[in-house]
């Protein structure tokens, strides 16, 4: 027996994605499925509401590197400490923050009691703040630099002893990508964090990671980086993060269209006549102008969220609910994406940049006005783009995706628009005030699911408009939810990978916009089209989708 087990580990078999195979002996012994983890005592108190408080984790050691930046104070920590207050968090949880910075750790407390203060949703009392702080340490250190993971490392191991960590340790790379690799290095080098079984994950003493995106720059250097973490983790230890997953109407996608069979019969190319994606910024670049000339619209969103929020749209009923069943489906909807290439990246792809604007009625400037911002920029701040997906259910469906910063508003939606009924029998009404059936899933603000269609107005003549039926969360549920990192980095302690970015997910994702990315690149390509800030991006979005006798919603 030892020795079968002993050549499954050399082969890895389990570090081959894509197959949606896990071993068996994990899915019984250390497998633990949001689905399966759901209380049904607590349902019973409240069929509307289920906090999942017995969704614990095993105590662990959580180490945030890059604790001191931006992504730390305003996500991170409020999301910890309402974890801690309200799931509750095990005894013995603790987090450990890394950064360059010269603080102490009263320091470290003092900055952190400033970010819970200002994000969390909890209430913050003396009382509740004494009980999370007492958790919290911090090691200073350069990333580059040998001694910082010794000391870490030592740091990790009297925690082990002194607190009830069992040696389980959860590292969370807040950095930049450039980082990432070095960081990995240190850490295996100075033996805090190990390689550990693919197929079979320990119960205690488990190792795993959380890397932040973006997780490379293009095609070429994502493989590159998966490529080395390779050779100092398994698939199993590694969580890449998208935000936009962990948000609670993208889980309630999944459960809108397979727990309701009232949906799927029409959920296809028989009677969905396209999809639209949008996800609108009404802020600029905020300070952020370093990252974002790197990385442009199409990198930062479409790469990642928008074709994330695609492959749950438009995925095939995985086997079971758990990681790699899940992803085996939406990386099967991205192997199936059909692209724009060549030219038709001139057509069937837009490129915009922010001018200067009005929104929420104040004047904002341009985006080679922002500063940092080279004034010959040719980053782009829109993007908008038709996509075909090439299988047996969605085949001849248009997906339209476009995501800008300066735009009226933020709004995050998905919207499956229906083709118009064959034959309209009452084409003789005066007034018809008839479009086709949507259905809105609306991300943010104002999570819920809308659907839009015909009615009789009351009277004694028959009159025809359109309505709403609406869903939303905080009617429902008296609440909107939980922010979506404490549900992902829960799922991260508990060891479950299926609201997560799979390696092969990734390349996907890449190899879809890289094409474009060339295209941009090529000798010739005319640069970013200007939009007024406030807008909803430049004209030729617009003149893209009349081509195909439709139009972009307002959403």
């Amino acid at each position: 027996m030892h020795s079968i087990l002993e050549h499954l580990e050399q082969l890895d078999l389990a570090d081959h994605q894509g197959s949606g195979a896990e071993h068996p002996n994990a899915a019984t012994e250390t497998w633990v499925s949001p689905m399966d983890a759901w209380s049904s005592e607590s349902d019973k108190t409240n069929p509307l509401r289920s906090n999942g408080g017995d969704r614990i984790p095993a105590p662990c050691a959580m180490v945030i590197f890059g604790v001191s930046g931006d992504l730390t104070a305003r996500k991170l920590m409020p999301a910890l400490y309402d974890l801690t207050v309200g799931q509750p968090l095990p005894e013995g949880f603790t987090i450990v923050g890394v950064s360059h910075r010269d603080w102490t750790e009263e320091d470290f407390r003092a900055k952190m009691r400033e970010a819970v203060g200002s994000a969390a949703r909890m209430p913050v009392t003396a009382e509740s703040w004494e009980l999370f702080s007492r958790n919290l340490f911090y090691v200073r250190g350069e990333f580059d630099n040998p001694d910082t993971y010794a000391a870490l490392k030592t740091r990790l191991d009297a925690i082990d002893v002194e607190r009830p960590t069992a040696g389980n340790r959860l590292f969370y790379l807040a950095t930049s990508p450039t980082y990432f690799a070095p960081i990995l290095r240190g850490l295996s080098a100075a033996g805090a964090l190990e390689r550990q079984a693919n197929y079979l994950e320990p119960t205690e003493g488990w190792h795993r990671v959380v890397i932040e995106k973006p997780f490379g720059h293009d095609l070429p250097s994502a493989r590159l980086l998966i490529a080395e973490m390779a050779t100092l983790l398994t698939e199993r230890q590694i969580y890449r993060i998208d935000h936009y997953l962990g948000k609670e109407t993208v889980q309630n996608v999944l459960a809108f269209r397979f727990a309701n069979i009232l949906f799927d019969p029409v959920w296809n190319r028989q009677y969905v006549d396209n999809v639209q994606i949008t996800a609108a910024e009404a802020l600029g670049v905020e300070g952020r102008s370093g990252y974002y000339e790197g990385a442009g619209a199409l990198r930062d969103m479409v790469a990642s969220h928008l074709l994330q929020l695609l492959t749950v749209v438009a995925m095939e009923p995985p086997a079971f609910f758990n990681g790699n069943a899940v992803r085996d489906e939406k990386v099967k909807v991205l192997r199936s994406v059909v692209a724009p290439v060549g030219s038709e990246i001139a057509t069937r792809v837009v490129r915009g940049q922010y001018d200067h604007g009005f929104v929420g009625g104040q004047p904002v400037p341009g985006y080679l006005e922002e500063k940092g911002v080279s004034p010959e920029s040719t980053t782009e701040t829109f993007a908008a783009m038709r996509l075909g997906i090439d299988n047996w259910r969605w085949s001849g469906v248009p997906f339209y995706l476009r995501t800008g910063k300066r735009m009226p508003r933020r709004v995050t939606e998905i919207a499956v628009e229906f083709k118009r009924v064959p034959h309209l029998m009452f084409q003789n009404i005066r007034d018809l005030d008839l479009t086709p059936n949507v259905i809105s899933l609306r991300i943010q603000p104002d999570e819920g699911i809308a659907l839009r269609f015909a009615a009789k107005v009351p009277g004694a003549r028959t009159q025809l408009r359109t309505v709403r039926m609406d869903f939303l969360y905080g009617a429902a549920f008296g609440e909107s939810g939980p922010d979506a990192y404490e549900r992902l980095l829960l799922d991260a302690m508990l060891g479950d990978p299926t609201l997560f970015t799979r390696r092969d997910e990734v390349e996907a994702q890449w190899a879809i916009v890289q094409p474009i990315l060339d295209g941009w690149h090529e000798p010739g390509s005319s640069g970013p089209l200007p939009y007024e800030a406030g807008s909803w991006g430049p004209a030729a979005a617009d003149i893209m989708i009349e081509r195909d006798g439709r139009s972009w919603r307002r959403p």
